[in-house]
């Protein structure tokens, strides 16, 4: 009997120190980059913790990451890589504080990229897009709520995406938060820890890159003086593969997936005043400009994706499109063209409905901007901008997400593009081919 006792005894505690355990866990986990060799999964806990993963592909015996410490001055993130993987290989993993086991009710898988190159055709594969995703918190909010919907990442993880791009907006810093390095995480902190949004991070691969909202005040620019804290918020809370490529800040950063590239542009960091009335005013200034288009002549990628916050291909010279900065985009444009680029694709987000922007061009192929937008923040009515160039039968102007699928033979690959209703009801879908964009030989 007193053996039992005992044991008893013993599992209560247990049982409790679980329970606590699960309790120290502020957000994640989430699954960042993935390369063939290591991936990244994100971690935030409330108070001080030791972290690590184990993780284990079928079959296998489980292993695990170093332990990472979180510190009230790293705002309790950990970061974590498991290493010990193999190519092209899905495994599941478990979270660990304190030495326990944490246990989640949902799905938490990573993926390793395969080595196809020399050996087979590129596979197949899918990602989800979005932007403009706010997060109601009542106290420092306008009157009326400004998001909703929150059951859309439910829908995009139901669709089964190996990554998603986020492509801006990604948080709404408020007036509270803009001046102060505590106000800058404590709105990260409070969108990521979003209970809806957690089985989405545990699965699925994350990349970012950023728009006013979560760069600085409506509609920031290079002025904005708290930018370094917003750039290493940005750093600590997402999970790239790389940031600030060229040397120079802000959160420019590239990857690869298969045979697909992605250049994630900064359009804040390097950015001229809106109101500047310099008319050669920077956008992405030129830095950033030289390396995207070296990064993009050298690319030999079946499609080349260009995510920038804000639209590049609209001529409407509204709100905060590019063609507010005419000479900053022709040189963008003219670029392009002068080094014969091919596979080149512009996604975008920030304007709160979603639509496709198609410019056709003499002796050369046309370029495409795919805007995907809102995901959970406000809509507006349609209206007709004056986009000369906007594909009319594909526009939507409630919420909603993307899932583009990459497929066919290497030498014949297919991007198609499905939008999505905030109840994952397919709306539209837009097809591009890879010959498409190649120039005539």
């Amino acid at each position: 009997m007193r053996h039992i006792l005992v044991a008893l005894i013993v599992l209560l505690l247990s049982s409790n120190s679980l329970f606590a355990q699960a309790d120290i866990l502020q957000s994640g986990p989430m699954v960042g980059y993935s390369d063939y060799r290591e991936v990244l999964i994100w971690v935030q806990t409330k108070a001080p913790a030791e972290v690590k993963i184990g993780y284990f592909a079928q079959g296998e015996k489980e292993r695990f990451t170093k332990t990472v410490q979180t510190t009230e001055e790293g705002d309790h993130i950990a970061k974590l890589f498991p290493s010990e993987v193999s190519y092209g290989t899905t495994y599941t993993y478990k979270l660990y504080l304190n030495n326990q086991y944490v246990k989640r009710d949902y799905s938490l898988e990573f993926q390793t990229q395969p080595l196809w190159q020399f050996r087979t055709d590129p596979p197949e594969f899918t990602f989800a897009i979005g932007s403009c995703f706010f997060i109601n918190e009542a106290k420092d909010d306008r009157p009326q709520p400004y998001g909703g919907n929150y059951e859309i990442l439910g829908n995009i993880l139901e669709k089964d995406p190996d990554f998603m791009v986020w492509l801006g907006d990604n948080i709404y810093l408020r007036t509270p938060d803009f001046l102060t390095e505590r106000g800058i995480r404590h709105r990260n902190r409070h969108t990521r820890s979003l209970p809806e949004l957690q089985p989405l991070l545990g699965s699925v691969h994350h990349y970012a890159t950023w728009d006013d909202h979560d760069y600085g005040p409506n509609d920031a620019d290079r002025s904005y003086a708290n930018k370094k804290l917003t750039e290493k918020a940005f750093n600590d809370y997402w999970g790239n593969l790389n940031t600030d490529v060229t040397g120079e800040g802000g959160i420019t950063s590239h990857f690869l997936w298969n045979d697909v590239e992605f250049f994630m542009m900064d359009n804040r960091y390097h950015r001229a005043p809106n109101r500047s009335l310099d008319p050669n005013k920077d956008y992405l200034g030129d830095t950033q400009l030289d390396w995207l288009i070296d990064a993009l002549t050298s690319s030999k990628a079946s499609f080349k994706v260009v995510c920038v916050g804000g639209q590049t291909i609209s001529d409407a010279a509204v709100y905060e499109n590019v063609a507010t900065y005419p000479e900053a985009r022709k040189r963008l444009l003219d670029r392009i063209a002068a080094e014969k680029i091919e596979g080149v694709i512009f996604m975008s987000g920030d304007r709160h409905h979603t639509e496709i922007s198609r410019m056709e061009r003499p002796d050369a192929y046309p370029l495409i901007d795919i805007t995907c937008s809102p995901l959970t923040a406000g809509t507006h009515k349609a209206r007709d901008e004056g986009n000369t160039h906007q594909v009319k039968d594909k526009t939507y102007y409630q919420r909603n997400f993307g899932l583009v699928n990459v497929s066919g033979p290497r030498t014949d690959r297919t991007l198609l593009l499905t939008i999505f209703d905030s109840k994952g009801q397919k709306v539209w879908d837009y097809r591009i081919d890879a010959k498409e964009l190649k120039y005539k030989k």
